[in-house]
């Protein structure tokens, strides 16, 4: 889930300064609406590209409205995209990055009581239309399910450069996104007393990472579109340059030897010209790479309460025996063991 993207704000910016920079060591002092006084040392003197050089650093910061006039000093002033806000956030992240653990609680009734048998049985056919029957094995019991859920910046590096925001879920049972726990993530009760002796996932960083390219690149699918429809278009213009331009030239070298210059002097040109045209091609084939750095700012480890069941169904016919988890709050199926 692509999330939106806050306006510039100089009254926010500045409060997220000053409570950064202090949480980080510094000392701040608001001398205007505007301009924040801060005294670094350590940690904090990181956000400035290049520090005093001793172990203390004074310096005033201006947050600029968005439509400020005038020259901006990326330094001191703090305006939309300014370096400063991204050093300040990169140094406020724990590294390495802490994976923290959450419960959800059961957040109505579908939660707390277990499906009834027919809407279980639609539920199945309608997620899985290749099974002919479907009925219960083994009654439903109480379970947990497990998701991933991070948080996500990833910048774009192309011609221009872009910055999305992105909350990522995975089934970890399939490995599967799961965007509807990422739309309603931030509408979730957390259970106040989450009980003990939770079966936590062991951490597979292989898998997890495998999983998490995945969710990020569907999620970026439409803008990543939009840049590589952009890119395309401007390459296409610069090696119709390049052609023109090399080709006018090899029109001109021919002209020249029908007018009497000697043929294998051509013919070496000729044969340096393609070669230096190939080179210009990759070269502005290169300069048009999308690149896609993701970073994460955080990782959560969630565990939500589900109903456990064995079911028995009917596949291109034969019968299979599956253990599966009923997740009340998307209404599907994660099926965990098929046999």
């Amino acid at each position: 889930m692509k999330l939106e993207r806050r306006t510039h704000d100089p009254a926010a910016l500045l409060e997220f300064f000053e409570s950064g920079l202090t949480a980080l060591g510094a000392v701040c002092e608001r001398t205007w609406h505007d301009r924040l006084q801060v005294l670094a040392e350590g940690r904090a003197t990181r956000i400035w590209p290049e520090p005093d050089g001793e172990d203390l650093h004074e310096d005033e910061l201006h947050f600029l409205a968005a439509d400020a006039a005038g020259d901006r000093d990326a330094a001191h002033d703090v305006f939309p995209g300014c370096p400063l806000t991204f050093r300040l956030a990169e140094a406020l992240h724990s590294s390495p990055l802490p994976l923290e653990r959450v419960v959800l609680a059961a957040g109505d009734r579908s939660a707390t009581e277990a499906p009834a048998s027919d809407v279980a049985r639609k539920l199945w056919r309608a997620q899985f239309p290749d099974t002919t029957r479907w009925q219960l094995a083994a009654p439903f019991t109480r379970d947990f399910h497990y998701s991933l859920v991070a948080l996500v910046r990833c910048e774009i590096q192309a011609i221009d450069q872009q910055w999305a925001l992105s909350r990522v879920a995975v089934d970890l049972a399939t490995g599967a996104s799961d965007d509807s726990l990422a739309r309603e993530f931030a509408a979730a009760e957390v259970h106040a007393a989450p009980p003990a002796g939770l079966a936590w996932p062991a951490p597979e960083p292989a898998h997890w990472s495998a999983w998490l390219r995945e969710a990020i690149a569907a999620d970026l699918a439409p803008d990543l579109g939009a840049v590589q429809a952009r890119q395309q278009a401007r390459l296409k213009n610069e090696w119709q340059r390049i052609d023109d331009y090399f080709e006018n030239y090899a029109r001109e070298l021919a002209e020249r030897g029908r007018r009497g210059a000697a043929k294998a002097k051509v013919a070496e040109r000729l044969a340096a010209a393609k070669a230096e045209q190939a080179r210009h091609r990759a070269d502005q084939l290169a300069r048009h790479e999308i690149l896609v750095r993701p970073h994460l700012d955080s990782l959560l480890l969630v565990a939500e309460p589900v109903w456990r069941a064995g079911c028995e169904v009917v596949r291109a016919h034969r019968t299979e025996t599956v253990t599966a988890r009923f997740i009340p709050r998307s209404r599907r199926w994660s099926v965990l063991q098929a046999g």
